[in-house]
C-alpha cells in the first residue's frame, strides 16, 4: 500500500514507452542551456523559419487578407487614394498586388464561411482539386500517360504526421501486426507504430552506397519478421530521406514497389521533401506505380520545401488503390474518412497553405518575380550551407557522410569514438561545449556497430562559419582525447 499522497494511475504502456529523439534528452538539455543564457544553436528540428529563414511573401499576404477579408477593400483604397495623391511619392511596389487581391477575393468566395468555420472532413473541395490538379502537373500524367489524381482520394491533414498516424492506426489491427521502416527513420514512423501497438520492422538501406537498397535487403527483413510471426502490413519509405537527405533513385523505387505488390502490402510514401532536391531528380511513388493496383498512401506537406510554414501544420494525404476492407463491405477511404470526421477537419490557415503551396502565381502576375526570386534564394542558400557543413565534416578525423544532398539534413557516420563513448554522449558533450543542438543517429536507429548524428543545413551562414571550427575543433580533440578508465 502506498502512503503518498499523490494519486497513482495506470497509462497506456505504448505511450509511456514511446521515443520521439528530436524533441528527446539533447534537446532539452539546450533548451535548460539556454534559460540559464547560453548561446543555443537549434539543429536538432526541421523547423527553418525559427532558424531566420524568411515566410514567401506571397504565401503571407494571401494568408493574412483571406484571414481578414475588410482589409482586401481597404487596400485597394488606399492603393487609389495615394495614386490620386500629388504629392504622393508611393509606388506599385509599396502596396500589395493586385493579382493577390483578386486571388484572396477568389479564395474568400471559395470557402463560403471564412477561415474561422469549419470545413467538411476532408477539408476545402477547391484545394483538394487543386493538389489534384498539382499531382497530375508534377508527375505529367498527360504527357506520360499516367494515371490522374482523384480529389476524393485525397485529405488535407494536419501536417504530413496527421496522414501517418491515420493509416497506422488503421493497418495495426493486431499486436502482432507490422510495418517496414527504413533504418535510419523518422522517429514518427517508430512512435506511431508504438502508440498503435504495432511491431516494427527495420530495413537497412546501403549507407556506403549512398543510401539505396536492393530487393534482397528487403526481402531479408520481410522473412525474418514473418519467422517470428510478425504480419507485415506495409512498407514505409521516405524520399528524400530523413534522417539521411538521400534521394532516392527510380531503381529502388521500382523495387519497393514491385516487391509491395508480390507480398501485398501497401506501401507509405513520405514525400515531404520533394522541393528540397539540390542534385538529382524527384521521382514521386504516384508516378512510378502507374496503373499497378498497389495501395499507395502519399505525403506531403506546407513545413519543409522552401515554404517552411512548420507552425501552421498543413498537408495532404493522396490514397491510391485504397483496399477493402475484411469483413466490411467498406474500403480504406471510407475509414479513412470516419477518422477525419473524429478531429472535423484539419485547420484552415493550413489548408489554405496547402493551396498556396500547389498553387504558385501565374507566370504574367505581378507577384511571380518576386516569389520566384524567394524561391531560388532560399533554395540555393541551404544548398550552400549544406556545402559548408560537409566541407567541415572533411576536417574531422574519421567523419564520413554518404549519398546525395537532400530534405535539409546531413546524417554523417563517426568512425571514431573514444572507447566506452556513444553518439549520444558525443552529442551531450558538443552541445555543452558549443552550443550546437543535433540529434544523435541512435535515436533514428542505425545499424549496430556505427554511430552517428543528424544535423539540419539551417541556420544562416554566418552563424554556421562561425560555430563550424569550433565544432572542428571540439571533434578532433574528443575523438582522441577521452579515455576510459
Amino acid at each position: 500500500m502506498t502512503t503518498s499522497s499523490e494519486p497513482i494511475i495506470q497509462v497506456n504502456q505504448n505511450i509511456l514507452e514511446m521515443e520521439y529523439a528530436v524533441r528527446g534528452p539533447i534537446p532539452q538539455r539546450a533548451a535548460e542551456l539556454q534559460r540559464e543564457g547560453k548561446p543555443i544553436i537549434f539543429c536538432n528540428i526541421g523547423n527553418p523559419q525559427a532558424l531566420g529563414q524568411p515566410s514567401m511573401t506571397y504565401y503571407r499576404q494571401v494568408l493574412s487578407l483571406v484571414e481578414d477579408p475588410s482589409k482586401i477593400q481597404r487596400e485597394r483604397q488606399l492603393k487609389q487614394l495615394f495614386e490620386e495623391s500629388p504629392v504622393s511619392e508611393l509606388k506599385d511596389d509599396d502596396f500589395i498586388s493586385d493579382d493577390v487581391l483578386d486571388l484572396s477575393e477568389q479564395i474568400t468566395r471559395m470557402t463560403k464561411n471564412g477561415t474561422g468555420a469549419y470545413t467538411e472532413s476532408k477539408g476545402f473541395d477547391f484545394i483538394r482539386e487543386a493538389i489534384a490538379e498539382f499531382i497530375d502537373k508534377r508527375d505529367d500524367v498527360e504527357g506520360s500517360g499516367g494515371v490522374k489524381s482523384d480529389p476524393e482520394k485525397i485529405f488535407l491533414t494536419t501536417g504530413a504526421s496527421g496522414g501517418v498516424k491515420y493509416v497506422i492506426d488503421l493497418l495495426i489491427a493486431d499486436p502482432n501486426d507490422g510495418i517496414m521502416i527504413p533504418i535510419p527513420q523518422y522517429p514518427l514512423y517508430s512512435a506511431s507504430i508504438k502508440k498503435a501497438g504495432g511491431v516494427q520492422v527495420d530495413y537497412y538501406p546501403d549507407e556506403d552506397s549512398d543510401w539505396t537498397f536492393s530487393r534482397d535487403v528487403l526481402d531479408e527483413s520481410l522473412d525474418k519478421a514473418r519467422q517470428q510471426g510478425v504480419m507485415v502490413k506495409g512498407i514505409v519509405v521516405i524520399n528524400p530521406g530523413n534522417p539521411t537527405g538521400a534521394v532516392l533513385n527510380r531503381n529502388s523505387i521500382d523495387e519497393v514497389i514491385q516487391f509491395a505488390k508480390e507480398n501485398g502490402l501497401v506501401i507509405i510514401a513520405d514525400e515531404v521533401y520533394q522541393e528540397n532536391i539540390y542534385n538529382g531528380e524527384f521521382i514521386s511513388f504516384a508516378k512510378a506505380l502507374g496503373d499497378l493496383k498497389v495501395p499507395l498512401f502519399s505525403l506531403h506537406s506546407i513545413s519543409k520545401g522552401f515554404y517552411g510554414e512548420c507552425g501552421h501544420r498543413g498537408g495532404y494525404l493522396e490514397v491510391r488503390n485504397p483496399p477493402k476492407v475484411q469483413g466490411s463491405d467498406l474500403d480504406f477511404l471510407d475509414l479513412l474518412l470516419k477518422q477525419a470526421s473524429v478531429s472535423l477537419c484539419s485547420n484552415t490557415a493550413g489548408q489554405l497553405l496547402t493551396y498556396l503551396m500547389v498553387s504558385p502565381p501565374e507566370e504574367d502576375s505581378h507577384s511571380y518575380v518576386q516569389f520566384v526570386q524567394e524561391k531560388k534564394n532560399i533554395l540555393r542558400d541551404l544548398r550552400k550551407k549544406a556545402a559548408i557543413v560537409r566541407e567541415a565534416f572533411a576536417q574531422m578525423e574519421g567523419v564520413e557522410c554518404f549519398g546525395e544532398t537532400g530534405a535539409m539534413y546531413l546524417f554523417p557516420r563517426l568512425n571514431k569514438l573514444p572507447e566506452g563513448k556513444t553518439d549520444f554522449d558525443y552529442c551531450l558533450a558538443l552541445l555543452e561545449e558549443t552550443g550546437l543542438c543535433t540529434v544523435n543517429g541512435s535515436g533514428f536507429g542505425q545499424k549496430a556497430g556505427t554511430n552517428h548524428l543528424r544535423i539540419a543545413f539551417l541556420p544562416p551562414t554566418p552563424l554556421l562559419e562561425d560555430v563550424l571550427p569550433r565544432w572542428i575543433e571540439f571533434h578532433n580533440r574528443y575523438v582522441n582525447s577521452y579515455r576510459t578508465e
